[in-house]
């Protein structure tokens, strides 16, 4: 016998299945099945019972599940109030543990102080960072200079028409800080 998992869905139609049967060919006098006896009536009944029940969960499911929606709608309406006016008694009585004890609030935590040994792991922690991301100070970006590459007009012994400017400007290179190359009539 394989060990397959009964569904619901698969239980019920067999439940559906036993009743019509039963109702259809109905047995004889008693039936003893499963320790108990039983006529064709009482089985229909227990039968019944159990469709009624699993019908049943299924109702209370979708009641939960619109519940659930609800109170997930609602509190997404009321949830940013809520914070708000918790905000607002944090700020109203921040130094009266009693009054915010009344709201069900506790104050803002102090953050404690940090030991000499942290501040000195927080200070290198910053530096290897600024270090890996190459960032630089306000002073340092005032050094950075980017390079222009002009070059020099050729002299030829035709004559030719002057170039008419470019009507764009010159777009400046990744990396020269900001630094706009000059314009060239």
């Amino acid at each position: 016998m394989s060990s397959t998992k009964v569904t619901k869905a698969t239980l019920e139609r067999r439940i559906r299945g036993l009743i019509a049967g039963t109702q259809k060919h109905p047995p004889t006098g008693s039936l003893t099945v499963g320790g108990g006896t039983f006529t064709a009536t009482t089985l229909v009944q227990l039968l019944q019972s159990l469709a009624d029940a699993l019908g049943a969960v299924d109702s209370a499911k979708a009641s939960w599940q619109d519940a659930l929606k609800n109170a997930t709608d609602v509190k997404a309406k009321v949830g940013p109030v809520v914070q708000a006016y918790r905000s607002w008694v944090v700020a109203t009585y921040g130094n009266a543990p009693s009054m915010l004890a009344d709201y069900d609030v506790t104050p803002r935590k102090v953050p404690a102080p940090l030991t000499a040994e942290q501040k000195v792991a927080k200070a290198a922690k910053a530096k290897a960072t600024r270090t890996a991301r190459n960032t630089l100070g306000k002073k340092q970006k005032k050094s950075v200079k980017g390079t222009v590459t002009t070059t020099a007009p050729s002299t030829s012994s035709t004559t030719s028409p002057p170039a008419a400017p470019s009507p764009v400007a010159s777009v400046p290179s990744q990396g020269t800080g900001g630094v706009a190359a000059p314009r060239t009539p």
